[in-house]
């Protein structure tokens, strides 16, 4: 990657590829099971990180120090709490968002990961004592309008109503034990080097994913997702785009774009994975679908890059 290009392309680059994971997700799900799906793009991931790493120190521009030296001087607690992030945000959360998006597809479940900036925001409050301000709480509130709005939808075929609201609420859950995970790392994360992070979380996460795999009555199903089939059509693909290269666009557009405007660019991912449900998956687009979208983007925008302005407004108001 050449730091010639804006940081914006790759935060673009980053939600478009994540929203054909999504669809790609979807349709690995169809034959995998969703805890299989996670150990196996986990595997993937795993890989390709470690190829990566191999790569810093001829990129160190983009990837920064990601040597072994600078790892090994970081205390081993540090370590530790990664870990239990990737086990937390990746081995049991991601799981959980395998299992939504079998149930509710690609368009609903994309509205509901919208979730996930309320969530930082209320954890990072709860555990690390930041601000909770109106304007994030009426932000907060306009994504679960969205949310709301989203489980009043026609369910997917051969679906009941109830279980699509059960494979919302496991999408729900699954972008709390994400926004829990990555809050409880935030205190650490900064005296890492970004890929070794990653790499420590995503390994945390697929041990886990292994021991369960390796105690469960349906082993040997589990496990047979790393034999050549099918499904690897859609799944090697996810894995590509969703375990590896979505995460590194993230880093290079965090790396070279305004944080404000890399926030906003990212959640157009909503925007992409709709168009994709609907184009490529044949999802209907309805008037519901279109007003949680709009409901979930306005709740991501004022959470993010219009809160402070927003915030300005509301203790004007209140002064008043």
């Amino acid at each position: 990657m050449s730091e010639q290009v804006p940081g914006e392309i790759y935060a673009l680059l980053a939600a478009f590829t994540w929203a054909f994971a999504l669809v790609m997700f979807k349709y690995s799900g169809e034959r995998v099971s969703p805890l299989a799906l996670n150990l196996f793009k986990s595997a993937v991931g795993i890989m390709l990180l470690g190829l990566t790493l191999l790569a810093a120190p001829y990129v160190p521009s983009l990837l920064g120090d990601e040597s072994l030296r600078r790892l090994l001087s970081l205390p081993a607690g540090h370590v530790w709490i990664l870990a239990a992030s990737g086990v937390i945000g990746i081995a049991l959360a991601d799981t959980l968002f395998f299992h939504s998006l079998n149930i509710v597809g690609v368009g609903i479940l994309s509205i509901v990961d919208c979730l996930y900036t309320p969530f930082v925001f209320l954890f990072s409050a709860l555990l690390l004592h930041e601000e909770l301000s109106a304007a994030r709480l009426v932000g907060a509130s306009l994504v679960l309008a969205a949310v709301l709005v989203s489980s009043g939808h026609r369910p997917p075929a051969r679906t009941t109503r109830r279980r699509l609201l059960v494979g919302m609420l496991s999408g729900a859950l699954a972008m709390a034990a994400m926004a829990f995970g990555i809050v409880i790392a935030k205190p650490v994360l900064a005296d890492f080097p970004l890929i070794w992070a990653a790499t420590i979380r995503l390994l945390a996460g697929a041990i886990a994913l292994a021991g369960v795999a390796l105690v469960s009555p349906a082993r040997r199903t589990l496990w047979a997702v790393f034999r050549p089939s099918a499904a690897w059509k859609t799944s090697v693909p996810g894995a590509l785009l969703g375990t590896y290269l979505a995460y590194v666009f993230w880093v290079a557009g965090f790396k070279l774009a305004d944080a404000s405007i890399n926030a906003i660019l990212n959640q157009t991912t909503i925007i992409f994975a709709i168009f994709l449900a609907t184009l490529v998956v044949k999802e209907p687009l309805t008037r519901r679908k279109v007003l949680a979208v709009g409901l979930a983007v306005g709740g991501a925008l004022l959470v993010t890059v219009l809160h402070e302005p927003v915030q300005r407004l509301l203790e004007g108001a209140a002064a008043h």
